[in-house]
């Protein structure tokens, strides 16, 4: 049995574009099966219990005279080695059969992983001849996945997540408009704000030893590391760890908020931060610290409008269900987080605000964010 891919196979002609049982078993058709997808993971975001994701690739289809039997002798195996509260259904309709094993009790990744492959291959090696069982290939994928940041690719495992690939498939002329708008909208400001550029450039370098940008790794849409440009607003040498500590106690609800200039309203942020010289502070209180990533945008990395993109150390301590702000949409320069709230809202706050906006996202929707977020900069309200 392969265990990555198959070059031929079985496939299901005879099942109808609706759930269908097997025995007693109801195997789901390919829309069904993946809204239950979705669903579990949301789910599993929220109750922190792990599931794990089967594939059975059938490849290419037999002839039709053996086709009925191999894919009822599949299902039969299949239902005997689940429990009846796992979900069995079409991933892909007529070629991938999926098997969703919920609530999983995992000490170790990789023993889990080997047992289920175990346990699945022997029943399908029951049920099936050499030749049928040598068409088939399993994978497995296990959620929350880990991701790794030190290979720069897209950690997350996007078999995961086919209800994000459908919709981003269902608005790819919107979001194309939306990057012409990127392109546009960026170009022009870097052109429009070029002497800005060079007189702020000009101050940092007379004010403080260091370069003119602060170039940091940030974490992007789908979890995809790049590098992000600011002006330097810090001393250089500084060390990050008042701010990390700061972050894991934002992140888990522990963070005070500080006053806010009289305003009423507190801020999540740290204010009075040594690290930050008198010059970065006023480019902090202006946000005109942000201008360079008018170049990330360029480049395609950024949006005008969507969530801040994060720090490593940020993500590496976000609850399961705070990814949903990096899955769904691109990071941008402003978003509803900066004209609803800023800093003065929690972080949880921060995200359901973040996810909101991409279930939602519409072009107008951003043209009005961008048409708010001026007077969010000129207020200054939460900036620091």
């Amino acid at each position: 049995m392969n265990s990555r891919r198959a070059t031929n196979g079985i496939s299901a002609a005879i099942v109808p574009p609706s759930p269908t049982t097997a025995d007693d078993r109801v195997v789901l058709n390919g829309e069904s099966f993946q809204r239950m997808l979705a669903l579990e993971r949301k789910r599993s975001e929220r109750s922190r219990k792990p599931f794990l994701l089967m594939l059975v690739d059938l490849g290419e289809r037999l002839p039709s005279s053996s086709n009925g039997k191999a894919m009822d002798s599949i299902v039969s195996a299949l239902s005997s080695a689940t429990r009846a509260t796992d979900v069995i259904g079409w991933y892909k309709d007529d070629t991938v059969i999926g098997i969703l094993f919920t609530e999983i009790v995992i000490e170790d990744r990789s023993t889990i992983m080997g047992t289920m492959m175990t346990r699945i291959s022997s029943m399908l090696g029951r049920a099936l001849s050499p030749e049928q069982l040598n068409q088939v290939s399993i994978s497995l994928h296990l959620f929350p996945e880990e991701w790794d940041f030190d290979i720069r690719h897209r950690p997350s495992n996007p078999t995961l997540y086919p209800d994000l690939s459908r919709l981003e498939n269902r608005r790819k002329r919107s979001f194309a408009i939306k990057r012409l708008m990127d392109i546009v909208g960026s170009s022009l400001a870097l052109i429009f704000f070029g002497p800005v550029f060079f007189v702020i450039g000009l101050v940092i370098k007379m004010s403080s030893k260091g370069p003119v940008l602060f170039r940091q790794e940030r974490i992007g849409q789908h979890g995809e590391p790049f590098t992000f440009l600011k002006f330097r607003t810090m001393h250089v040498n500084n060390d990050p760890g008042l701010h990390q500590e700061y972050v894991r106690k934002l992140i888990a609800g522990q963070a005070e908020p500080a006053p806010s200039n009289g305003s009423g309203h507190g801020v999540y942020k740290i204010k009075s931060d040594p690290r930050v010289t008198r010059f970065g502070a006023l480019l902090r209180r202006t946000s005109l610290d942000e201008l360079p990533q008018l170049i990330n945008v360029l480049r395609g990395e950024m949006s005008l409008v969507g969530p801040r993109p994060p720090i490593k150390y940020e993500v590496e301590a976000y609850d399961t269900w705070h990814r949903g702000r990096l899955m769904e949409a691109k990071p941008g320069i402003t978003g509803l987080w900066q004209v609803n709230g800023r800093s003065r809202v929690k972080f949880d706050e921060m995200v359901r605000l973040d996810i909101r906006y991409a279930r939602s996202w519409s072009l107008w929707l951003d043209i009005q964010i961008l048409l708010h977020t001026p007077r969010a900069v000129f207020l200054g309200e939460g900036a620091y």
